[in-house]
């Protein structure tokens, strides 16, 4: 059975995912798929850098705006999520193009990895948050070292969900961790700088541009709306900076400079977890153009 036709673009923030996506599911008549672990969520709009419908371009965009705020979503939701729209997508004639930054989302969906399914534990998810994160990442450290070198020490989100699936299951996470068969014939796109100060100037501007269009307001109205304790909010690049600003602990310039530099840190994470993989296709957004490197990239679809 021939596997399905897809293409995968990836990279840092702002190194024009989005835009890359529109202009080839234009050419071949494609529909995106958003993978984005916090795309996903409504209202979380200017702070996600979700396309607004006009960026959209009339290109239909699948997995945003799918998921409240106060809603548990894991990696291996969308990884259904995406199957199903993908067989969905394929059905119709159409070509799915994924694009997004999320490394883990992409990895169990289009790479032979695939998360143990264990279901949250709300109670044992309360107790492990009555620890700090340097205790969490030091008894995950001693339950699986090889998950904790993959989790950074103060993702408290991301190290009680590690600990919660070792302590579930018995086993440490890495061991549950199966190898699966690719189930989609991929062509993997890459943008990124070799200039990391070009990546970054494009960063800082887009966070002036996220200011400009009201972020500072949206953030005031989802902390008032939902608390200043919501995971979400709290464990997001472009909310969790702003909150003392909110709470009159600190100024907006503090504030901004924090939001840049969490999100090239940010960046300089992706950048390193997309380069172990070794079928990407990667372009230099400093010397090429969209246009450049769709033309290139529909080369190199034709011959997967």
């Amino acid at each position: 059975m021939t596997k399905p036709k897809i293409t995968a673009i990836t990279g840092p923030s702002s190194s024009g995912k989005t835009a890359l996506a529109i202009q080839l599911a234009k050419t071949l008549n494609g529909e995106i798929i958003s993978v984005d672990s916090r795309q996903i969520y409504k209202e979380l709009d200017i702070g996600s850098a979700k396309p607004s419908p006009e960026e959209r371009e009339g290109i239909t965009h699948h997995l945003i705006d799918i998921v409240d705020v106060t809603q548990e979503y894991t990696a291996a939701n969308f990884c259904d999520d995406a199957q199903a729209k993908i067989e969905d997508i394929v059905k119709r004639g159409k070509i799915p193009i994924l694009a997004g930054g999320t490394g883990l989302y992409f990895r169990i969906l289009l790479q032979d990895f695939e998360l143990p399914r264990v279901a949250p534990d709300k109670n044992l998810r309360e107790e492990l948050q009555k620890k700090t994160s340097e205790e969490l990442y030091k008894q995950l450290q001693k339950l699986d070292f090889k998950i904790s070198e993959k989790i950074h020490p103060n993702n408290k989100v991301k190290i009680i969900r590690a600990l919660e699936v070792c302590l579930s299951l018995g086993i440490p996470m890495s061991e549950a961790q199966k190898k699966k068969e690719p189930e989609f014939n991929t062509l993997w796109i890459g943008l990124n700088s070799e200039d990391r100060e070009f990546l970054y100037e494009r960063i800082n501007k887009r966070t002036d541009m996220m200011f400009e269009a009201g972020l500072l307001e949206e953030a005031k109205n989802l902390f008032e709306k939902y608390g200043e304790n919501n995971k979400i909010l709290t464990g997001t690049i472009g909310y969790q900076e702003l909150l003392p600003l909110i709470k009159g602990e600190t100024d907006f310039e503090f504030a901004s400079n924090l939001l840049k530099q969490n999100t090239r840190r940010y960046a300089k994470r992706q950048i390193s977890w997309f380069k172990a993989n070794k079928d990407i296709n990667w372009f230099d957004i400093k010397t090429q153009s969209i246009q450049n490197i769709k033309e290139k990239a529909l080369v190199l679809f034709n011959k997967i």
